[in-house]
């Protein structure tokens, strides 16, 4: 039976500051940046997903002179936020990252059951519908207006909303919220319906938006990329956010995942090449901090081979 909490490449075990040893090394890193890539484009194209396509179609649609509207310039980037990560020097802070999401979000869904020969399709609307069924169970029941955190490129946000939108009777307002216009000005050119009521720019541990005013707040695939200061700052705003009897729930890497403990070598040192606050999230109690921070002790699911989910209310 599988007992181990993280991964032994993250933290501070002897394995994990060997990896941080050879990513710290700038021509070796540069060439895991590179490889990382390749995996993600190789695994999206062999599978239907037309990855350099998709990111011509963006480049040429000139949504570039959009990204304006999208922009609140009161907004203050957090240091974390202006590191590299995923491959790109400037992070999510740039029009390269924004074109290819959408795509890499397919390719991460591929990888979930790769012995399945899977389409893309399928594989992504398993990954979504994992997500879904647990809040089918745990969250509640009567949900009018949604709040997802770092939305990217509106992916995890429309699927959600058309997700409660089928299942309840009555109108669902989804509010789409990250710190890169640049992804945000690519969320809306995918909103082609306008189904979503506002895509906004602003930072997730200060929105300025009104207390006790979502029944549900989602982060899907985020708490990865955060230092664990700034994930518990962002649970307790979720928590202002919501009202009463109200949840967050949470879906990311699950480090008690035999999938994920189990990586090849190459592919946990390629990750982490792309993520720089592995070593943080893996080793951060995500269920003891949104205790700590107010909310009811959460129910944790291993909703796919990878994942996990956590939701947690905020007490009535």
């Amino acid at each position: 039976m599988n007992t181990k909490l993280k991964p032994d490449w993250a933290g501070e075990d002897t394995l994990s500051k060997f990896v941080n040893l050879l990513i710290q090394t700038k021509p070796i890193y540069q060439l895991m940046k590179q490889q990382a890539r390749k995996v993600l484009i190789n695994t999206a194209e062999k599978n239907g997903v037309p990855w350099r396509k998709n990111y011509q179609t963006l480049k040429s649609s000139g949504i570039t002179a959009q990204i304006t509207k999208m922009t609140n310039p009161d907004v203050v980037y957090p240091d974390y936020y202006k590191v590299p990560f995923h491959a790109y020097s400037e992070g999510n802070l740039c029009w390269d990252a924004a074109f290819e999401t959408e795509s890499a979000t397919y390719s991460m869904a591929l990888r979930v059951w790769p012995k399945e020969n899977l389409t893309w399709e399928v594989a992504h609307a398993r990954l979504r519908g994992s997500f879904h069924e647990v809040l089918a169970t745990y969250a509640p029941q009567e949900v009018r207006d949604i709040l997802d955190i770092g939305c990217s490129v509106g992916v995890s946000t429309l699927a959600l909303h058309r997700y409660y939108q089928q299942k309840q009777s009555h109108a669902v307002r989804t509010v789409g919220l990250d710190l890169s216009p640049y992804m945000l000005t690519v969320a809306r050119n995918l909103d082609v319906k306008g189904e979503i009521a506002q895509w906004i720019h602003a930072q997730a541990e200060n929105t300025k938006l009104p207390d006790n005013s979502f029944d549900l707040v989602t982060l899907q695939f985020v708490t990865h990329e955060l230092p664990g200061y700034a994930s518990q700052a962002i649970f307790a705003e979720a928590l202002r956010l919501l009202r009463p009897g109200g949840a967050i729930a949470i879906v990311d890497n699950n480090p008690k995942s035999q999938v994920i403990q189990n990586l090849p070598p190459v592919l946990f040192t390629l990750m982490k090449s792309t993520e720089p606050w592995s070593d943080d999230y893996y080793t951060f109690d995500i269920e003891a901090t949104l205790q700590a921070v107010g909310f009811a002790p959460p129910v944790t699911v291993a909703s796919d081979p990878r994942h996990r989910t956590i939701v947690a209310r905020k007490p009535e």
